[in-house]
């Protein structure tokens, strides 16, 4: 009768030995933590090496300089080479590849580990692509042509009237359906350049830009225009920009960190005087 105790007493010494057994090292490695994930030999990167980054052609100024992104001018340039350098990245390891404004943002796989290119960060966007955090804070603008009938426009409700001219898939057309209401349907351009030089042959009354943008189409765009005023895109929380990445990307944390980065030691202030500064000043629509 004693066998079945000596057998419990055999098991429960077995049991405590494998309990007090060593453990293999490889399974309990510690999870890398969010500074060592972010080291440049850490990322997860669409070319290995190399940071890709996406924007669209042409690269207007004051984002870009001389349609050129990797040239390090312009607003947006400065912003990714100053990302790039916080993640590791020195100018000879970025490539840049042409993506189209509306295609950065589209569901699906992506061949740049992020996008550059004045893209608004908004909810809906958002259930498609990865956004990091807001690197400008923008407000939109109205052009018109000097002399015509709403360049003299001093409220919004004085433009319900206009034939106004925007690009598709931006928050500047959102703007002009949801904030301005005008009496009559936009007329919409696949392209940026196409609703500027509406504007230039008069096709429409009034141009609906982000303010830096306008700021280049009165300087050396659409002659004779001039900026009628800024007004917010959303009535509430301001609209920012942000990098663009793929859905889900691991990349996402170390993006954010150098964004954090930047605004903290004010280099981000700092780009933005430098190629943005005209951009203050504009009268405000209500």
């Amino acid at each position: 009768m004693a066998r079945p105790s000596m057998l419990l007493a055999i098991g429960a010494l077995a049991a405590a030995a494998v309990a007090c057994a060593p453990v293999d090292d490889t399974a309990t490695t510690a999870a890398p933590s969010a500074s060592t994930a972010c080291t440049k030999d850490q990322l997860q990167l669409v070319n290995a090496g190399k940071l890709t980054i996406g924007t669209d052609k042409p690269a207007y100024e004051p984002w870009f300089k001389d349609d050129d992104p990797s040239n390090g001018q312009g607003f947006e340039s400065a912003v990714a080479f100053a990302v790039a350098g916080e993640l590791g990245f020195d100018r000879t390891e970025v490539q840049w590849n042409v993506v189209k404004f509306d295609s950065a943002f589209a569901p699906g796989d992506k061949q740049f580990d992020f996008d550059v290119n004045q893209v608004s960060i908004t909810p809906e966007r958002a259930k498609a692509v990865d956004f990091s955090k807001g690197y400008y804070t923008v407000k939109q603008a109205v052009v018109a042509v000097e002399g015509s009938k709403f360049a003299g426009a001093k409220s919004l409700a004085e433009l319900k009237d206009a034939k106004i001219g925007v690009q598709v898939g931006t928050t500047s057309l959102n703007a002009v359906k949801s904030v301005i209401q005008p009496a009559q349907e936009p007329n919409v351009y696949n392209e940026q350049i196409d609703a500027v030089n509406a504007l230039k042959n008069k096709q429409v009354d009034a141009l609906i830009v982000d303010l830096p943008t306008a700021f280049y189409v009165t300087a050396a765009q659409v002659e004779n225009s001039k900026i009628v005023g800024q007004f917010s895109s959303t009535g509430g929380t301001p609209e920012e920009f942000g990098l663009v990445m793929e859905k889900g990307t691991p990349l996402k944390p170390c993006v954010d960190k150098a964004v954090d980065a930047l605004r903290s030691k004010g280099e981000l202030t700092r780009i933005e005087q430098e190629w943005l500064g005209s951009a203050a000043g504009a009268p405000e629509l209500r």
